[in-house]
Protein backbone atom coordinates (compact mmCIF):
# COMPACT_ATOMS: atom_id res chain seq x y z
CA UNK A 1 0.00 0.00 0.00
CA UNK A 2 1.27 2.99 -0.79
CA UNK A 3 0.50 6.48 0.50
CA UNK A 4 1.33 10.10 0.59
CA UNK A 5 2.30 11.98 3.44
CA UNK A 6 1.88 16.55 3.46
CA UNK A 7 4.14 17.27 7.01
CA UNK A 8 6.48 20.22 6.92
CA UNK A 9 7.27 19.17 10.72
CA UNK A 10 10.86 17.64 10.00
CA UNK A 11 11.15 15.66 13.30
CA UNK A 12 7.49 14.25 13.06
CA UNK A 13 7.47 13.55 9.15
CA UNK A 14 10.31 11.48 9.81
CA UNK A 15 8.92 9.62 12.82
CA UNK A 16 5.85 8.88 10.52
CA UNK A 17 7.08 7.82 7.72
CA UNK A 18 9.65 5.75 9.10
CA UNK A 19 7.27 4.04 11.69
CA UNK A 20 4.46 3.43 8.63
CA UNK A 21 7.47 1.71 6.57
CA UNK A 22 8.62 -0.30 9.43
CA UNK A 23 4.56 -1.40 9.03
CA UNK A 24 5.07 -2.65 5.65
CA UNK A 25 3.90 0.48 3.80
CA UNK A 26 5.57 2.74 1.06
CA UNK A 27 5.81 6.41 2.10
CA UNK A 28 6.42 9.17 -0.35
CA UNK A 29 6.94 12.29 1.89
CA UNK A 30 6.97 15.85 1.13
CA UNK A 31 6.74 19.08 3.11
CA UNK A 32 4.89 21.69 0.28
CA UNK A 33 1.54 21.69 -0.82
CA UNK A 34 2.53 22.65 -4.50
CA UNK A 35 4.71 19.10 -4.55
CA UNK A 36 1.66 17.49 -3.38
CA UNK A 37 -0.45 18.51 -5.89
CA UNK A 38 2.44 17.37 -8.46
CA UNK A 39 2.90 14.27 -6.65
CA UNK A 40 -0.66 13.23 -6.76
CA UNK A 41 -0.47 13.80 -10.57
CA UNK A 42 2.33 11.35 -11.36
CA UNK A 43 1.62 8.84 -8.80
CA UNK A 44 -1.40 6.23 -7.61
CA UNK A 45 -1.93 6.80 -3.69
CA UNK A 46 -4.78 4.74 -1.39
CA UNK A 47 -4.13 7.20 1.29
CA UNK A 48 -3.10 10.84 1.58
CA UNK A 49 -2.11 12.05 5.03
CA UNK A 50 -2.57 15.99 4.88
CA UNK A 51 -1.28 18.12 7.65
CA UNK A 52 -3.22 20.95 7.45
CA UNK A 53 -0.02 23.72 8.71
CA UNK A 54 1.81 23.25 5.46
CA UNK A 55 4.03 26.67 5.01
CA UNK A 56 3.03 27.40 1.23
CA UNK A 57 -0.64 26.33 0.34
CA UNK A 58 -3.14 25.99 3.04
CA UNK A 59 -4.00 21.97 4.00
CA UNK A 60 -7.95 23.20 3.32
CA UNK A 61 -6.63 24.47 0.13
CA UNK A 62 -4.89 21.71 -1.16
CA UNK A 63 -7.81 19.52 0.10
CA UNK A 64 -10.48 21.82 -2.02
CA UNK A 65 -8.10 21.17 -4.75
CA UNK A 66 -7.58 17.23 -4.67
CA UNK A 67 -11.27 17.16 -5.13
CA UNK A 68 -12.05 19.68 -7.86
CA UNK A 69 -9.54 17.54 -9.59
CA UNK A 70 -12.26 14.44 -8.97
CA UNK A 71 -9.37 12.75 -6.95
CA UNK A 72 -11.34 10.30 -4.82
CA UNK A 73 -8.17 8.72 -2.88
CA UNK A 74 -8.92 9.01 1.01
CA UNK A 75 -7.32 11.90 2.82
CA UNK A 76 -6.57 11.70 6.22
CA UNK A 77 -5.88 15.07 7.94
CA UNK A 78 -3.98 15.62 10.70
CA UNK A 79 -3.37 18.86 12.37
CA UNK A 80 -2.46 20.15 16.27
CA UNK A 81 -5.85 21.83 15.70
CA UNK A 82 -8.43 20.15 17.17
CA UNK A 83 -11.75 22.51 17.59
CA UNK A 84 -15.19 21.11 16.65
CA UNK A 85 -15.72 23.55 13.62
CA UNK A 86 -12.18 22.82 12.47
CA UNK A 87 -13.27 19.40 12.33
CA UNK A 88 -16.76 19.57 10.65
CA UNK A 89 -15.20 22.36 7.89
CA UNK A 90 -11.95 19.79 6.87
CA UNK A 91 -14.87 16.62 6.91
CA UNK A 92 -17.18 18.73 4.62
CA UNK A 93 -14.77 19.87 2.57
CA UNK A 94 -14.02 16.26 1.67
CA UNK A 95 -11.42 14.96 4.49
CA UNK A 96 -12.67 10.94 5.23
CA UNK A 97 -10.90 11.35 8.80
CA UNK A 98 -9.44 13.82 10.88
CA UNK A 99 -6.82 12.96 13.20
CA UNK A 100 -5.53 15.36 16.08
CA UNK A 101 -1.71 16.00 17.18
CA UNK A 102 0.35 14.13 18.99
CA UNK A 103 -1.18 10.84 18.04
CA UNK A 104 -0.54 7.33 18.28
CA UNK A 105 0.62 5.76 15.41
CA UNK A 106 -1.25 2.67 15.79
CA UNK A 107 -3.99 4.38 15.79
CA UNK A 108 -3.17 6.37 12.55
CA UNK A 109 -2.77 3.18 11.04
CA UNK A 110 -5.39 2.16 12.02
CA UNK A 111 -7.40 5.14 10.11
CA UNK A 112 -5.57 4.47 7.54
CA UNK A 113 -7.18 0.60 7.25
CA UNK A 114 -10.19 2.38 7.75
CA UNK A 115 -10.65 4.63 5.06
CA UNK A 116 -9.07 1.84 3.06
CA UNK A 117 -11.35 -0.46 3.78
CA UNK A 118 -14.28 2.26 3.03
CA UNK A 119 -13.09 3.21 0.10
CA UNK A 120 -12.84 -0.78 -1.07
CA UNK A 121 -15.88 -1.52 -0.24
CA UNK A 122 -17.59 1.21 -2.37
CA UNK A 123 -15.70 -0.54 -5.22
CA UNK A 124 -14.42 -4.02 -5.78
CA UNK A 125 -14.15 -5.20 -2.38
CA UNK A 126 -13.49 -8.72 -2.93
CA UNK A 127 -12.29 -10.01 -6.16
CA UNK A 128 -12.10 -13.72 -7.08
CA UNK A 129 -11.35 -15.28 -10.32
CA UNK A 130 -11.51 -18.53 -11.58
CA UNK A 131 -8.66 -21.19 -12.59
CA UNK A 132 -8.87 -24.75 -13.32
CA UNK A 133 -7.35 -25.67 -10.09
CA UNK A 134 -9.70 -23.75 -7.92
CA UNK A 135 -10.88 -20.27 -7.59
CA UNK A 136 -8.66 -17.52 -6.35
CA UNK A 137 -9.95 -14.92 -3.99
CA UNK A 138 -8.61 -12.22 -2.60
CA UNK A 139 -10.18 -9.50 -0.12
CA UNK A 140 -8.76 -6.04 0.17
CA UNK A 141 -10.34 -4.54 2.84
CA UNK A 142 -9.21 -7.91 5.46
CA UNK A 143 -6.12 -9.09 3.53
CA UNK A 144 -7.54 -12.72 3.08
CA UNK A 145 -6.45 -14.55 0.58
CA UNK A 146 -7.81 -17.79 -0.27
CA UNK A 147 -6.77 -20.74 -2.87
CA UNK A 148 -9.11 -23.16 -4.04
CA UNK A 149 -10.73 -22.88 -0.33
CA UNK A 150 -7.20 -22.78 1.49
CA UNK A 151 -6.56 -19.47 3.09
CA UNK A 152 -3.00 -18.92 1.95
CA UNK A 153 -0.74 -16.51 4.33
CA UNK A 154 1.13 -13.46 2.75
CA UNK A 155 3.20 -10.58 3.90
CA UNK A 156 2.25 -7.06 3.16
CA UNK A 157 4.33 -6.64 0.26
CA UNK A 158 3.49 -10.34 -1.01
CA UNK A 159 -0.62 -8.96 -0.58
CA UNK A 160 -0.30 -6.13 -2.85
CA UNK A 161 2.21 -7.20 -5.36
CA UNK A 162 -0.71 -10.26 -5.89
CA UNK A 163 -3.45 -7.22 -5.51
CA UNK A 164 -2.37 -5.35 -8.18
CA UNK A 165 -1.42 -8.11 -10.68
CA UNK A 166 -5.56 -9.42 -9.99
CA UNK A 167 -6.98 -6.20 -10.36
CA UNK A 168 -4.93 -5.96 -13.84
CA UNK A 169 -5.31 -9.33 -14.60
CA UNK A 170 -5.75 -8.58 -18.39
CA UNK A 171 -3.04 -6.97 -18.88
CA UNK A 172 0.82 -6.77 -18.68
CA UNK A 173 1.63 -5.20 -15.27
CA UNK A 174 4.90 -3.66 -16.22
CA UNK A 175 7.67 -3.69 -13.45
CA UNK A 176 7.85 -0.16 -12.66
CA UNK A 177 4.01 -0.39 -11.86
CA UNK A 178 4.56 -3.05 -9.25
CA UNK A 179 7.78 -0.88 -8.09
CA UNK A 180 5.78 2.26 -7.64
CA UNK A 181 2.51 -0.07 -6.19
CA UNK A 182 5.35 -1.47 -3.17
CA UNK A 183 7.72 1.08 -2.59
CA UNK A 184 8.18 5.12 -2.08
CA UNK A 185 10.44 8.02 -3.32
CA UNK A 186 13.34 6.76 -0.65
CA UNK A 187 13.05 2.91 -0.75
CA UNK A 188 16.07 1.30 -2.53
CA UNK A 189 15.51 -1.31 -4.49
CA UNK A 190 17.48 -4.11 -6.16
CA UNK A 191 17.52 -5.26 -9.48
CA UNK A 192 15.66 -8.17 -8.76
CA UNK A 193 13.12 -7.12 -5.89
CA UNK A 194 10.21 -7.61 -7.56
CA UNK A 195 11.68 -11.24 -9.49
CA UNK A 196 11.58 -12.24 -5.43
CA UNK A 197 8.21 -11.56 -4.64
CA UNK A 198 7.03 -13.07 -7.70
CA UNK A 199 8.77 -15.89 -6.72
CA UNK A 200 7.55 -16.27 -3.52
CA UNK A 201 3.52 -15.94 -4.41
CA UNK A 202 4.75 -18.69 -6.82
CA UNK A 203 6.31 -20.78 -4.12
CA UNK A 204 2.57 -20.10 -1.84
CA UNK A 205 0.24 -20.05 -4.90
CA UNK A 206 1.72 -22.38 -7.58
CA UNK A 207 4.46 -21.37 -9.46
CA UNK A 208 1.54 -21.13 -12.74
CA UNK A 209 -0.27 -18.19 -10.89
CA UNK A 210 1.70 -15.55 -12.81
CA UNK A 211 3.56 -15.64 -16.08
CA UNK A 212 6.86 -13.45 -16.83
CA UNK A 213 6.47 -11.77 -19.89
CA UNK A 214 9.93 -11.00 -21.01
CA UNK A 215 11.36 -7.63 -21.97
CA UNK A 216 7.94 -6.28 -20.58
CA UNK A 217 6.66 -7.70 -17.14
CA UNK A 218 4.20 -10.31 -15.69
CA UNK A 219 0.76 -11.11 -16.36
CA UNK A 220 -1.43 -13.53 -14.05
CA UNK A 221 -2.39 -16.75 -15.71
CA UNK A 222 -5.24 -17.67 -18.19
CA UNK A 223 -8.17 -20.11 -16.89
CA UNK A 224 -6.99 -22.80 -18.56
CA UNK A 225 -2.91 -21.85 -17.65
CA UNK A 226 -3.39 -22.50 -13.85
Amino acid sequence: MRLLLAEDDMLLGEAVSRGLMQMGYAVDWLTSGERLRVAVKNCSYDCILLDLGLPDVAGETCLQRLRQDKLNTPVIVITARDGKLDKIRVLDGGADDYLSKPFDLDELAARIRAVVRRGAERGEAEVVVEFRSGPLSIHSASHAVQLAGEPKVLTAKEFWLLETMVRHRHRIVTRQMLEERLYGWGDELTSNTIEVYVHQLRRKLGKELIKTVRGLGYRLARVDEF
